[in-house]
Parts: structure tokens; C-alpha cells; sequence
């Protein structure tokens, strides 16, 4: 009941201490084995770093193995799929492609103890440096790399978006002829990953065209070319309309998975034109309520779906707002507050990326979609938080 759970002193907009009331978490059913979803469903998720390791943290990363496995575990078990080595995992942001590599294979071992386990890897060009210099071949055989080691595992491919592209293509023709040469040799169907600039910076005019439009245009004609060799796009611009605009101009085959953290409620709800799968950050943060949203929209109650899911959306905007590379932060965060993580450390120290007003909405946020699931484990954990700033109250 209510007179039974914690209350807490949070700062508020201006700094001042203000009691908080924390409310009880949702009550999610628990099966033996995992739901079943009418939606693909991937969430792209963090790496746990290893705070003891004697690495420097803003130059090496240094992971737990063990806790970062589990934490898939975790993921597995409620029917989401893991999107492995993405931005998410501060992939290109701390952890470079060897780690990356390590993680890949690790996840692939794991997974096979999850029959019906869903798991696809990122291979991209973040072993290229991004340079004007860099050449168009360069890029081809940076992604054939990164694409052979995967494929070598038995790893499925998340074509990720190339930096070193964004840097040295002189149009969009530069662009077409990297997707059709890597796509040509793939060995399964991949899904694509248009990150935006919001999301990544470096990725500015992707597409050879700063305009989303005209670059949509570009991306399209590269899908309808090669439509064989993929499974899906998925786009991450922040834009319901864009996202829509796109979905409804694939070719027969190609799913749409949203990477909008912002309107993925009804992006994945869908229209009488169609849905989006899904392959998100956020469903890291949210994953046992995005579990059992998907599975009440797969037995056709759509009403439970959007009163699980809908909460999460302002948590979500909240984590994810500018700037918006800094998201995962937050994502981490989370895992902390609700015990899956011992600690608040970060590869490349970025759990210092966010300002304590930031950590103490985002707690408040939580809370009231109900994703806290041990109230006094998170309240002890963000009073230390507190006082590490100097607050105590």
C-alpha cells in the first residue's frame, strides 16, 4: 500500500529539496517461458562496465563480462531480442570494434541457451578512421571486415551507418555503391541502420543529402535495389511522420523497425497501412513493460498495450532528449536503480554525460510508469547518488 513505500528528497527545477512519494510498481505476470509478440521485437542493449579493471576509463573499455551476459539473459527471458554491439552499447562511443568483436561472440554463445533466442550484431566502420581522405574502397572493405568476422561466428548483421562514409562521400551515388557492393555478399538478409545526426553527429548528411527527404529518397532506391538481401531498415530520426513516410514506400518483405524513442507507443501500434517492428534503446530501460505490452497487443488488447507502454513514453522523451547521444546514460541508470547493475559506471565515464536535476526527473519518471520494482533498493541507491553531489537530505 501506499503508507508503505519510501519517500524521498529530490531536487527540484531550482534546486530546492522536495519530498517525493514513490508509488508501487506495476504488477507484470511471470511465466516460465517467454510470451509470444505479433511484433519483432529487438532491444538494442547497454554493456556493464568493470569498475575494478586497471584501465583507464575515458581510453579503454573495460567490461564485465558476466554482468553484461546476464543482462541479455534478462532480456531473452521476457521475448525481446538484443541488438548487439549498437550505439546503445556505446558502440563508436567508448567501445571499439575488438571489444565489440568479444561481445558479439560472447552474445552468440549465450543466446544458444534461449531456443527461440533473437539476436542480430552490429558491423559497421568504426576501426576506419572518419576522414575527408578516407577513400569509398576503404569503406567497402571496412565493412566487408567487420561483416566476414560476424558471419564467421554465425552472427545475423545490423548494417550499421559508417562515420568514415559520412565523411568522404561526394554524393549520393558514393553511398549506393557501398550499400549494393556489401549488400550483394551478405550472407542472410541484414537490417539497415539509418542513425541520424541527433543521435550521432558525425552522421550529419547521410545519404548525400542533409534533407531528410531527399535523402529518404536515396535510402529507398538502395532498398528497393536490394530488397533480397534485407530484412528490415530501421530508422532512427525522432520522426513519426518521416518514419511513416518511408514505412509505407518499402518493398513487399521489408519491415520497418522504429528506432524512435520518442513515438514508439503508436509507431508499433500501427495504422490501417500497416506497423513497425520494433529495435529500440529505450526497450533496455522498459523492457519487462514493453514484455508485456507486446504480448497484450499480440492477444489484441490494445487498450492494455498503450496503458503499459504509454507511461514509458515520457520517461522515454526524458532520456533521450538533447543531447540525445547521451541517452544511454540514462539507460544505465536504470539498470542501477532497479538492481541488474551493482554500480554507476560507465565505459568512457559517461555516467557523468547527465546532471543531477537530469538523474533526479528521470527517477521521478521511472517511478510513475511504474519501473521501479524494488522501491527502497532504488530510493537507497539515488540518496547515494545525492551524496556523492554533495546533497544530503
Amino acid at each position: 500500500m501506499k503508507r508503505d513505500l519510501p519517500t524521498i528528497a529530490l531536487p527540484d527545477a531550482t534546486g530546492a529539496l522536495v519530498p517525493y512519494g514513490l508509488h508501487a510498481p506495476l504488477a507484470l505476470p511471470a511465466g516460465n517461458a517467454p510470451p509470444v509478440f505479433n511484433r519483432v521485437a529487438y532491444s538494442a542493449a547497454h554493456v556493464v562496465a568493470d569498475p575494478l579493471a586497471r584501465a583507464d576509463p575515458w581510453l579503454d573499455a573495460a567490461i564485465d563480462w558476466d554482468t553484461t551476459l546476464a543482462y541479455r539473459r534478462h532480456l531473452w527471458s521476457l521475448g525481446l531480442g538484443v541488438a548487439e554491439a549498437m550505439d546503445t552499447a556505446q558502440r563508436g562511443m567508448g567501445l571499439d570494434w575488438p571489444t565489440s568483436l568479444q561481445l558479439i561472440a560472447r552474445s552468440i554463445a549465450a543466446a544458444k541457451d534461449f531456443p527461440s533466442a533473437l539476436l542480430a550484431s552490429g558491423a559497421g566502420t568504426d576501426h576506419l578512421a572518419a576522414h575527408p581522405d578516407c577513400t569509398v574502397d576503404e569503406v567497402i572493405a571496412a565493412y566487408e571486415e567487420q561483416i566476414a568476422a560476424i558471419e564467421r561466428l554465425g552472427g545475423r548483421i545490423i548494417l550499421m551507418a559508417s562515420r568514415a562514409l559520412a565523411a568522404c562521400a561526394r554524393g549520393p551515388d558514393d553511398y549506393a555503391r557501398v550499400y549494393d557492393r556489401v549488400l550483394a555478399q551478405v550472407r542472410e538478409p541484414v537490417i539497415i541502420h539509418w542513425l541520424g545526426e541527433m543521435f550521432d553527429p558525425a552522421l550529419a548528411g547521410y545519404w548525400g543529402h542533409a534533407d531528410h527527404q531527399a535523402a529518404m529518397d536515396v535510402c529507398q532506391d538502395v532498398l528497393a535495389r536490394n530488397a533480397a538481401k534485407i530484412d528490415g531498415i530501421k530508422i532512427s530520426l525522432l520522426s513519426k511522420e518521416k518514419e511513416i513516410a518511408l514505412r509505407r514506400r518499402l518493398p513487399a518483405g521489408v519491415r520497418m523497425y522504429t528506432g524512435d524513442d520518442f513515438n514508439y507507443a503508436e509507431l508499433i501500434a500501427g495504422d490501417e497501412q500497416g506497423h513497425s517492428d520494433a529495435l529500440l534503446g529505450i526497450f533496455d530501460a522498459i523492457a519487462p513493460a514493453a514484455s508485456a505490452a507486446l504480448a497484450a497487443l499480440a492477444l489484441g488488447d490494445t487498450a492494455r498495450f498503450h496503458a503499459l507502454l504509454g507511461p514509458t513514453v515520457p520517461l522515454s522523451r526524458h532520456i533521450f532528449q538533447a543531447p540525445t547521444r547521451f541517452y544511454k546514460t540514462g539507460v544505465v541508470f536504470m539498470a542501477w536503480l532497479n538492481g541488474l547493475q551493482r554500480h554507476f559506471v560507465m565505459v568512457g565515464g559517461q555516467q557523468s554525460a547527465r546532471s543531477l536535476p537530469h538523474f533526479a526527473e528521470l527517477f521521478r519518471l521511472a517511478d510513475q510508469a511504474g519501473l521501479l520494482r524494488d522501491p527502497g533498493l532504488a530510493c537507497a541507491r539515488m540518496r547515494h547518488l545525492l551524496a556523492l553531489h554533495g546533497v544530503e537530505g
